[in-house]
Order: structure tokens, then C-alpha cells, then sequence
């Protein structure tokens, strides 16, 4: 009888080490880690691909091309692992025509008036690169720049890679050469965390943001059935072009309005458009507090997102991404994706109310924003 208990005892222990043996495969390594997956040359340049994995199996891909965030995977609640940014699996891909795909945006996320601003007394001209106003930094924007990786590693919970850039004075128009670094962070909670830095040697204007387009369906649906909450009363009201008045206006009783969970199917076809509109958050500190939060009820994942930031440009838009194919060959879509950019107010430099863009020799602009991943309760 104890040799028969021995015997169910062992068999029972190996089918064990066979299941956790799946599980890893599924999920690369079932613990903490951080790996150069492989690089391209591109003049004096390398670009190069890194994969981070935590103790759950999430993996997250970065490159130091724009420091993009290429790639996110994690599981239903079944327990199925898919990718939830839209992304390629080539690192030549991204050189090539997309809309800014997890791309860092710099030196200035979203829309300049007229393609200037004045600092102490000195108006500064931009690129014109948007119906005459400035977008995104212009044509050789940060979402163009190939960073330097300055370390990987992995710490406690944490895997951790860093990019570094140097813009210098007069990059895009703006001035002062400006030292940003951005922190790429992956923990064991499901969470990516997002954490730039900057400082400058002269007077200028600074507004950074992460341009992922996330599905949470795995890609393979629009996000139009998403149900989306957006902790926010008001968004900067906008002219025709996108760009802000300086008013801002309540979102109670229009199509802007997602303090109570909803999905934005029946508004987009009201609307005959996607979302492309800055909020104001509702925030009480400097600190990160909860920006938005987004289901996707078939497949059960959940998108938590937190920032220090004052504002979040909603964007679903309704171009056709049929021309791009995604990974693991996937062809994308109308409305196949929805940004959460965690921003200070467009225009800003131009409107004197609202918080701040400006940065000064001594002084270190700061910005955390974290999306954390879960799933619902079956």
C-alpha cells in the first residue's frame, strides 16, 4: 500500500511539473526577466528590441526607435494570452508608414497654435507640420528619433530598461538642447509603468506622451463594443482643427460624457467619427491617480490608467489601418484602436490659464503614468 501511495504520490508530482512546464512554455519564463531580443542597423545607429517578462507571464516588447512600446500580451480570463497594442514584429516595420505605434511624442504631444509661442518675451517659430499649426513635435519628432538604451535590468519586482535622447536647440524650432530620459517598467502587479524625466539648458516648452494604440479584444475586433470610464467633468473645448480655445467646457449631456461606464458604439456612428479630444482629469494631486479605466466585456481584460499628468487626449480614431499588418500577421482595421494619452493641455504655451508647459534651466520636468492590467471575476 505504500509503494501503490508512493507510485500516485510521484505520478501526481510529475503531472504537476508537466502542467507548470506548459504554463512557462505559454508564457516564455514564469519569472522576472529582461532580454535584448535582437537589433538592426540603421546608419551609425542600432535599433534594438527588448522583452520584459513578469512572474505571471505578461511580457511587454520596447525598442529604442521613438522608445516605442511594440507589444503587450496578456491573458483573458480564461487565462489566454494575446497582444493588446496594435504593433509590428519587425523592428524595420516601424521605420516605415504607421501612425506613431507606441511611440514616445516629443518635444511638444499634440497641437501648437500657428506653430508658435512666446517664453520671456522671445516668440519661437515651429515646424509647420499640421494645416499650418505645429503636431507632435513636427516631421522629425521623438516618434522619429532613435534613443540611446541607457541600462536594462531587473530589481525586486521590477524589469526595467531606460532610453536617453538629447533634442538640441532649435530641433523642430523649439529652443534649448533638452536631456530627456524615459523609463520603460514592468512589474509583478501587471503594470506598465511609464516614467520621463527631462531638463534643458535654456527656456522652453515641454509635453511628452505615449502614443500605444490599445485593443483589448487581442486584436482582432474594433474597440467600438470597449466599455470606457474617463474620470473627468470638462474637456478643453476645440475649434474645427483640434486645437484648444482656452475654454473649457462640461462634458454632462453630450457625447464626451464617461464618468458613468459606457460603450462608445452608439456614439461614434451618432457622431459619423472617432474621439480626438484632450480632458480635463479630475485630479487632486501631483501624484498618479486613476486617469481612466476600460472593459472589454468578452474577453474580460480591464485597463487601468493612472497619471501625474492634468490631462488625457481620448483618441479612437476611424482611419482605416487595413494597409498595416500587425502581429503575428494580423490585418488591422477601422476603428482598431483606442489611445489613453496622458498629456498636459494642447495649446498651452498659447493660453496662459492652463497649467504650465514651461521649463527652465535647474529645474526637472517629471511625469509617471501606469497602465495595470486585470481581468473580471467569471
Amino acid at each position: 500500500m505504500i509503494f501503490i501511495a508512493m507510485k500516485v504520490h510521484i505520478t501526481i508530482l510529475w503531472i504537476t511539473i508537466l502542467l507548470l512546464s506548459v504554463s512557462c512554455m505559454q508564457t516564455d519564463l514564469c519569472q522576472l526577466s529582461i532580454s535584448k531580443e535582437n537589433s538592426i542597423s540603421n546608419g551609425d545607429k542600432t535599433i534594438e528590441f527588448f522583452k520584459l517578462i513578469n512572474e505571471n507571464g505578461m511580457s511587454v516588447k520596447v525598442t529604442n526607435y521613438a522608445a516605442s512600446l511594440t507589444d503587450v500580451s496578456v491573458p483573458d480570463k480564461q487565462g489566454n494570452f494575446e497582444h493588446v497594442v496594435l504593433g509590428f514584429d519587425s523592428l524595420k516595420n516601424y521605420l516605415g508608414k504607421h501612425p506613431k505605434f507606441g511611440a514616445t511624442i516629443g518635444r511638444f504631444a499634440n497641437r501648437i497654435r500657428n506653430a508658435e509661442f512666446s517664453l520671456n518675451g522671445q516668440t519661437y517659430h515651429l515646424e509647420k507640420n499640421n494645416k499650418g499649426h505645429s503636431i507632435h513635435g513636427g516631421t522629425h519628432g521623438f516618434n522619429r528619433q532613435i534613443f540611446d538604451t541607457d541600462t536594462f535590468y531587473t530589481v525586486k519586482d521590477t524589469a526595467i530598461v531606460v532610453f536617453k535622447y538629447r533634442s538640441t536647440h532649435q530641433e523642430g524650432g523649439f529652443p534649448g538642447n533638452l536631456d530627456i530620459s524615459i523609463a520603460y517598467k514592468l512589474t509583478n502587479h501587471n503594470e506598465i509603468i511609464l516614467e520621463y524625466t527631462a531638463v534643458t539648458d535654456k527656456p522652453t516648452v515641454v509635453n511628452f506622451t505615449n502614443h500605444s494604440y490599445f485593443n483589448l479584444t487581442g486584436c482582432k475586433a474594433p474597440v467600438l463594443s470597449h466599455i470606457y470610464m474617463i474620470r473627468a467633468d470638462s474637456i478643453t473645448l476645440a475649434d474645427s482643427i483640434g486645437i484648444p480655445t482656452g475654454e473649457l467646457m462640461s462634458v454632462t449631456g453630450t457625447e464626451y460624457d464617461y464618468t458613468s461606464a459606457l460603450s462608445a458604439e452608439m456614439r461614434i456612428k451618432k457622431m459619423g467619427k472617432g474621439y480626438d479630444i484632450n480632458y480635463k482629469l479630475n485630479k487632486s494631486s501631483d501624484s498618479p491617480e486613476l486617469a481612466a479605466i476600460v472593459v472589454e466585456p468578452i474577453s474580460g481584460r480591464v485597463l487601468k490608467a493612472y497619471t501625474t499628468e492634468p490631462g488625457m487626449q481620448f483618441y479612437i480614431p476611424n482611419s482605416n489601418m487595413d494597409y498595416l499588418t500587425g502581429h503575428g500577421g494580423r490585418i488591422y482595421g477601422e476603428y482598431y484602436g483606442f489611445c489613453l494619452e496622458m498629456q498636459h493641455f494642447p495649446n498651452s504655451p498659447n493660453i496662459p490659464q492652463f497649467p504650465t508647459t514651461s521649463l527652465f534651466p535647474g529645474n526637472t520636468y517629471r511625469q509617471t503614468t501606469v497602465y495595470k492590467f486585470e481581468t473580471l471575476s467569471e
